[in-house]
């Protein structure tokens, strides 16, 4: 009489499946290579339920279908590189922006270079892939880089999981955990420190006459391409307000396009303060009308044109707040730290966020769709605000003493008192 195998729960084990001491279950098969391939679950079948603290997975019987599946119609991975996976998946996003695209080629040139990519996709494991990631780094790549290979990798595995490729994702990893994130954080400058720069830059021989743009950067928040996109039309001085409905971007071939808002919620019409508004009028009164006005893609009279009447973008830009910050520091013993359009971007929205703006509004003035970006992201808070905050609340302690309330007479809060709605 031939025992049959069982689980701790008595039920019948078939061929290959077997339950470890921990509870976990597995199942061995050979591939259609004639390669030794384990499967593992901590359910056997879709009614069992998922024990305490183990992530969400399907059931070894579930797998093992759907490898007995894929073998009966002769889909295998194995027939697929990293390489071609990742082409396959990128010949899928269509409509993408020009940055986005160069973003692909340059994730496709990396991965071109290294031995992983000619690996066959169902034999990258998941510590085949953060060794991967791992070299990279070593091998002198940034964090965002590696960032950026990772988010092309990562949906391209997902999308072999999806079509039956492979039974799962082996960069389904948080990176955080992985590499080493050593790229700078982006800081807001203090109140102090923006006064100083612009009072510095209004000053200067050089450079005062990019004051107007600096002051306006650091007042309205505007991402540096959609600053490089406005036209004349797109300031109303009598009504104060500014039109944010595209962007101005130079691709690697040097041409100038006009692109969409960076998200739906980009497309804006905003308010602006006085001084703004006289910012952008004297930018416009100080213009020079070129012999021929430039046109790029139905959009023409841009703010700043270079010496060939070509619109200024966002390098441009960079490059003149790199030699203002150095020029600072060549001056001033207390060094200013790296200012660019994007730390202008920062401060502003650290500045209402502090001053007490609605996030909603804050939200809708940056431009952005998800309202924690904004909180999350942009808004930076230190000792000093702290110290700020509680100096505020000073005056409130002070009128709760002289009415004779203590911590004592504040009733503890019950569940009972809060309605579910």
């Amino acid at each position: 009489m031939i025992l049959k195998r069982r689980d701790d729960k008595g039920r019948v084990l078939q061929q290959g499946e077997w339950q470890e001491p921990s509870g976990r279950y597995r199942y061995k098969y050979t591939d259609s290579l004639g390669k030794r391939k384990i499967l593992y679950s901590w359910r056997l079948t879709e009614s069992d339920k998922m024990p305490e603290g183990k992530r969400a997975d399907s059931s070894l019987r579930e797998k093992e279908r759907k490898v007995q599946s894929l073998q009966m119609q002769g889909i295998t991975g194995s027939k697929l590189t990293v390489i071609e996976l990742v082409e396959r998946y990128l010949s899928l996003k269509t409509g993408v922006k020009h940055n986005t695209l160069a973003n692909y080629n340059f994730v496709v040139n990396v991965l071109k270079k290294e031995e992983f990519s000619h690996k066959k996709v169902d034999d990258v494991k998941l510590s085949d892939a953060k060794i991967f990631l791992i070299k990279l780094q070593r091998d002198g790549r940034g964090y965002s880089s590696i960032h950026s290979i990772r988010g092309v990798l990562r949906p391209a595995f997902q999308m072999a999981v999806d079509d039956d490729l492979i039974l799962k994702n082996p960069f389904g990893f948080e990176l955080a955990g992985v590499v080493v994130n050593d790229s700078v954080t982006r800081e807001a400058l203090t109140r102090d420190q923006m006064r100083k720069f612009l009072k510095f830059v209004h000053d200067d021989n050089v450079y005062c006459k990019y004051y107007e743009v600096v002051y306006i950067l650091f007042h309205t928040g505007m991402r540096i391409s959609e600053f490089c996109g406005l036209t004349i039309k797109d300031i109303d001085l009598g009504n104060r307000s500014v039109n944010i409905d595209h962007q101005l971007q130079r691709l690697s071939d040097m041409t100038l396009v006009i692109e969409p808002t960076k998200t739906f919620a980009g497309t804006r019409k905003f308010p602006v303060t006085e001084d703004v508004a006289k910012c952008f009028q004297a930018i416009i009164e100080d213009r020079e009308k070129p012999k021929v006005e430039k046109v790029v893609d139905v959009y023409t009279g841009f703010l700043f044109l270079d010496d060939k009447g070509l619109p200024l973008v966002a390098m441009h830009w960079e490059h003149r707040f790199n030699h203002m910050v150095k020029r600072y520091n060549d001056i001033y013993r207390v060094q200013m730290p790296n200012i660019t359009p994007h730390v202008c971007r920062h401060t502003y929205c650290s500045n209402q966020a502090k001053a007490g703006m609605n996030p909603k509004t804050l939200q809708y003035l940056m431009g952005h769709s998800d309202i924690a970006v904004p909180l999350n992201v942009y808004t930076h808070v230190g000792l000093e605000d702290a110290e700020n905050e509680l100096r505020k609340m000073q005056p409130l302690e002070g009128a709760r003493e002289e009415m004779g309330l203590s911590d004592k007479d504040d009733k503890p809060l019950k569940q009972t008192m809060f309605k579910v709605v």
